[in-house]
């Protein structure tokens, strides 16, 4: 998505995600109870409007685009 818009609207935009993987992580669990675990990047959805202006100030029809980036990286834990 970034090299598109990049060349796109010749613009230069940078992100960076650090992730590590190998993390430990200690859960006490009640008796009878099993944790579960997931770890990941978990993504922020964004969603705005896209048009082109002409040369003649008009516009062209507006459309809805969707695009995520990244939000959080670590455990998602659960009891069942």
């Amino acid at each position: 998505m970034v090299a598109k818009i990049e060349g796109k609207f010749d613009v230069n935009l940078s992100f960076k995600l650090t992730a590590k993987l190998g993390n430990n992580i200690a859960v006490d669990t009640p008796p009878k109870k099993t944790t579960n675990a997931k770890y990941g990047v978990y993504r922020l959805k964004h969603t705005g409007k896209s048009y082109k202006i002409y040369s003649n100030c008009t516009t062209s029809a507006k459309k809805t685009i969707t695009s995520y980036s990244p939000y959080r990286v670590g455990w998602y834990l659960w009891e069942s």
